[in-house]
């Protein structure tokens, strides 16, 4: 039986591997699924936003050389990943100008490479599943509106959280401006929003099954997850 460690960018991507991802997982045979942030994620605001990929890689590397047996995965807002400098991620730069739902499959794949190269001949390629959240986590919460409004304990939000839903073809198409990404959406009508809290009560009303039926992009990383709990390492 395979096992899976989750690379997460913070505690609500966390909490939703510990509590929902991970529950489907094992039901479906992993021996273990665990989430593991990326860095001092739980210092975010004196570290300046999400690590960059070199360090983010040689965690995620340590981790594949240190069990042979498991699966390595991300977990990462595609609004946000530095595209440029230092801490850039490998396929942001370009992805920047790709369509919507070019963008996540781009870096994937992009980071699937650099990391492939950085382990050397030998190493099988089905170890690792970059994803990419496009563009946020908060997106995949519009997936049900109403559950969404009843995560948060605001049920009145509902209609907000449509209207906000209709104007876009699906939850992942809710864009990365600075003022509009999702959870700034979110923000502006839940002041003093908890992300932690209420982002993951909110996932746990919403639920795997709706996400997935509403977010391709997240709907495929899922089913790629799936596939491999068969996996012979």
């Amino acid at each position: 039986m395979a096992r899976l460690l989750v690379h997460v960018e913070g505690e609500t991507e966390e909490a939703f591997v510990n509590e929902l991802l991970g529950s489907r997982l094992l039901n479906l045979g992993y021996e273990r699924v665990g989430a593991r942030l990326l860095g001092n994620a739980r210092q975010r605001a004196q570290r300046g936003g999400i690590r960059g990929w070199a360090t983010v890689r040689r965690d995620i590397m340590r981790h594949l050389t240190e069990d042979r047996g498991c699966i390595a995965t991300t977990m990462v807002d595609y609004y946000g990943l530095p595209e440029s400098g230092e801490k850039a991620w490998p396929g942001k730069l370009v992805a920047v100008s790709l369509p919507v739902m070019d963008k996540g499959v781009h870096v994937e794949a992009a980071l699937l490479e650099d990391l492939a190269a950085e382990m050397g001949i030998g190493f099988d390629r089905r170890r690792f599943v970059p994803f990419v959240v496009v563009h946020e986590f908060e997106g995949l919460l519009f997936s049900d509106c109403q559950a969404f409004a009843r995560g948060v304990g605001r049920d009145a939000l509902a209609v907000s959280f449509q209207a906000i839903r209709d104007q876009f073809e699906t939850p992942e198409h809710i864009n990365d401006a600075v003022t509009t990404a999702p959870s700034k959406r979110v923000e502006a009508l839940i002041p003093g929003y908890a992300k932690p809290l209420l982002g993951n009560l909110a996932a746990l009303e919403v639920g795997l099954d709706r996400i997935a039926e509403a977010c391709a992009h997240f709907r495929f990383w899922l089913s790629e997850l799936e596939a491999r709990v068969s996996l012979e390492l």
